[in-house]
């Protein structure tokens, strides 16, 4: 880090226009991309300490849309990255004279214990992010060459997304509008780690959000901060788990009721006898789609009976990204294209993909969207759960009652040119193509 008083008057002159346009919340002309927030930090870097360069760090990362900031240390000092559309991608390399100062300064500011670097410890950096009030929730771990932080972006909690915005077309929202209007029962959203499940779940209880209901959430953690919703944090530190918080909520009259994840047989249990019991249960669920979510429930123990009388609905989701509206270009389906996307050979189809560029981080793709499957159990698919079905009699009898599997749903995409095939195969195979 460069002494502050080697530096001649043109930078600290710099330095003092960039500490207060950070603190005033002005912002500093950027185009909002990789390269450019790579020359901006490596400028800042020279001029002022770690507090400035971890506030425009956390400043840039809220507008890029980033959902973590990854501050790994190598041999060559601290490597930063940020999760933008899915994916990491590389900002700038920190050199080791900074590299404590700016892991110092984030632990800091997430009330953690700047001493301890041994051991995992998580932290919360809430709405301190300038002007945004937004939450940060704060990871460290040992390393071989130092200390690793890993931040995770929560969502704005003012801006919500419609059921068309995540990416469902009008069927798909016509059905879970359908379930979300019967009285009780248990709607699950299912998928991996970073499938926007948690996302369609607010979307969901942002819909039965009115006065007229009693409506809590019990979450680890809490994503978005509502109003007229009771929020509930579980704190494992106090043994305050998902079970002990759902026991408490359940004395206390609630009409609609989120979990924030069904993680243990215990948990699934109270969740899906809450749904019998007259309330609403939203809940996520790291299942491959939907018919999945039955085994899930069958590993965890609970009765056939209670699987089939509390679900209503579950959705299964994946999140694929959007091909860029700045810079793309339409192309000729090859036959491999036509035959993934399952069209006639004769068919000359036009699909669109995305030019590389700076305006992308030189992937071809901005933002992401939804591909939903949908399973509404009926009377039909209850007595099939009831009779041991397995996953795939499940599946059968979903679609032919007018299930759209993902892989579906993920075509229907591609041919309006929203994403790419080659996105499709990625998230949507057991074997991806490497991403661009």
């Amino acid at each position: 880090m460069t002494d502050p008083s080697t530096l001649n008057s043109e930078a600290e002159t710099e330095a003092e226009k960039v500490v207060a346009d950070l603190k005033s919340g002005n912002a500093i002309p950027t185009d909002a991309r990789q390269k450019a927030l790579q020359e901006e930090l490596k400028e800042l870097v020279e001029v002022v300490g770690p507090g400035p360069l971890v506030d425009l760090l956390l400043e840039r990362s809220f507008q890029l849309r980033a959902t973590d900031i990854h501050l790994d240390p190598n041999a060559d000092g601290l490597r930063v990255r940020l999760r933008v559309d899915g994916l990491l991608h590389d900002v700038m390399q920190l050199q080791p004279d900074i590299q404590s100062q700016v892991i110092s300064r984030v632990k800091l500011m997430a009330n953690m214990d700047i001493t301890e670097r041994r051991m995992a410890q998580d932290g919360h950096i809430s709405n301190a992010v300038l002007r945004h009030k937004r939450d940060i929730r704060v990871g460290s771990g040992p390393t071989i060459h130092g200390e690793r932080l890993v931040l995770r972006l929560m969502p704005d909690e003012e801006q919500y997304q419609s059921m068309s915005e995540l990416g469902m077309d009008d069927n798909q929202i016509q059905k879970v509008e359908s379930q979300l209007r019967t009285p009780y029962g248990v709607i699950l959203s299912a998928g991996p780690v970073g499938s926007g499940k948690s996302t369609t779940m607010y979307t969901c209880l942002e819909a039965l959000n009115n006065p007229s209901r009693s409506l809590v959430t019990i979450e680890d953690p809490v994503e978005r901060r509502l109003n007229g919703i009771n929020q509930i944090q579980v704190d494992s530190k106090i043994d305050f788990t998902f079970v002990e918080a759902l026991r408490g909520v359940l004395r206390q009259d609630p009409d609609v009721m989120m979990v924030g994840e069904i993680r243990d047989p215990e948990t699934a249990h109270i969740a899906l006898r809450a749904g019998l019991t007259g309330v609403s249960v939203l809940s996520t669920l790291h299942a491959s789609d939907t018919s999945s979510v039955i085994d899930v429930f069958r590993e965890f123990g609970i009765p056939p009976m209670f699987i089939a009388d509390s679900l209503i609905c579950v959705i299964s989701q994946r999140l694929l990204r959007r091909v860029c509206p700045e810079s793309n270009e339409m192309y000729t389906a090859d036959a491999a294209a036509r035959e993934f996307l399952g069209l006639d050979d004769s068919q000359e189809v036009q699909l669109r993909r995305g030019i590389p560029s700076p305006t992308n981080f030189n992937t071809g793709y901005t933002g992401r969207t939804g591909v939903f499957e949908i399973m509404c159990v009926d009377g039909e698919l209850r007595r099939a759960i009831l009779g041991g079905a397995s996953h795939d009699e499940l599946e059968e009898l979903a679609v032919n009652k007018g299930m759209q599997r993902l892989e579906d749903h993920a075509c229907e995409k591609v041919l309006a040119g929203e994403t790419t095939v080659e996105e499709m195969m990625r998230v949507l195979t057991s074997f991806p193509a490497d991403p661009k």
